[in-house]
């Protein structure tokens, strides 16, 4: 088990390898549209057009808080460096799950509130009652 300074640290830092990634993916598409533009002698695109400073930033900053902050919830479940790393990098997902929750016990079992497994809202009306009343049916 990691003391909870540890499990936040290393989750901040599965939130800091994901939007690496994620930054990665933006300059490779931006690589592959100046690629593009040379093949067929058009104007090379500006990396503006694919990095926007202010708010990849600022998202950046947002989902390594998130990280740390489900390294540090979860601080006593967690047992290695891997297991807090991988926490931190699924930390908006996991914490989404973790809110929509009744119960801790749906919680540890992954059953989110009046959702089915896809996501969507629960459709399900108890049987015999009438929607509007609420009163039994004949």
């Amino acid at each position: 088990m990691l003391r909870w300074a540890e499990a936040a640290a290393y989750g901040a830092g599965g939130g800091l390898i994901v939007e690496a990634v994620v930054t990665y993916g933006r300059l490779h598409a931006w690589q592959q549209a100046r690629h593009e533009a040379r093949m067929a002698d058009d104007q090379l695109p500006r990396v503006g057009k694919f990095v926007d400073p202010p708010a990849d930033s600022l998202a950046a900053f947002f989902r390594v808080m998130l990280g740390a902050a489900a390294g540090w919830l979860l601080h006593a479940e967690i047992t290695g460096v891997y297991a807090a790393v991988t926490v931190g990098a699924s930390a908006p997902a996991l914490l989404a799950q973790l809110g929509r929750a009744t119960t801790a016990t749906d919680a540890l079992r992954g059953e989110p509130r009046g959702e089915e497994p896809s996501g969507f809202p629960a459709q399900v009306e108890p049987p015999g009652l009438d929607p509007v009343r609420g009163e039994a049916t004949p």
